[in-house]
């Protein structure tokens, strides 16, 4: 009897253990703390400096690349007008274009033909003058506005610019035209009408444009209301 309660106790002693054992490696074992440390010497205002050092060297780099572009483009351009300008078939070609406006204007090197050419380019330098700044304006305060319309009008002032300068240094040189003040007021005077006229004519023209891009953007509205 005493030994069955002996061995009793001892199993029972044994199982407690047995079981605690199993507790202990059961039990989950605690994470880790880690700690990151800031780097040293990242501030924004350093930060900031850097960034802007970079843009710095970047801007520099492509100054200098848009340079070197540049220059290596006026000296290829440089490279090819001269082996034009050495070609006897680019020479050939240049005299067979210039050859008849030369003929063209030694038989036309008279003061009437001065005139009327110098009346011609003052008419145009008013009327898009004129053009370029009242009807746009116009048309601007009927509620419209045309990019095609206003470059045309700035290519026809620069046009009628030029020859008029042009046929002035063509008139000093080959006739008497600006050597009589009647003749230069005269063409002046003609000009000037003929360019308010024209100038009258594009503007209407062109209200009248804007009122037909209306009326249709009125018309597809409508359709696709319906």
């Amino acid at each position: 009897m005493k030994l069955a309660l002996l061995s009793f106790v001892m199993l029972s002693s044994f199982a407690v253990a047995l079981e605690a054992t199993s507790a202990q490696e059961e039990a989950p074992t605690p994470a880790p703390v880690t700690t990151t440390a800031e780097p040293e010497g990242t501030s924004d205002s350093e930060m900031l400096d850097d960034a802007a050092d970079t843009t710095k060297e970047v801007a520099d780099k492509v100054q200098e690349t848009t340079k070197e572009a540049i220059d290596f483009a006026n000296k290829k351009s440089e490279e090819i007008a001269r082996q034009i300008d050495e070609s006897p078939q680019a020479k050939e070609y240049s005299a067979g274009i210039l050859q008849p406006i030369y003929a063209m204007a030694e038989y036309l090197s008279f003061s009437w033909f001065h005139w009327l050419a110098f009346t011609f380019m003052v008419s145009g330098v008013v009327s898009f003058a004129l053009q370029l700044v009242l009807a746009k304006l116009a048309v601007l305060a009927h509620g419209g506005f045309s990019i095609a319309q206003l470059l045309t009008d700035a290519q026809g002032l620069i046009i009628s610019l030029v020859g008029l300068f042009l046929t002035t240094q063509a008139a000093t040189e080959n006739s008497a035209f600006t050597s009589s003040p009647a003749a230069v007021l005269s063409a002046s005077a003609v000009g000037i009408v003929a360019g308010f006229l024209f100038y009258l004519w594009g503007q209407s023209e062109e209200l009248q444009a804007l009122r037909g891009r209306k009326a249709e953007a009125r018309v597809e509205r409508a359709k696709k209301k319906s």
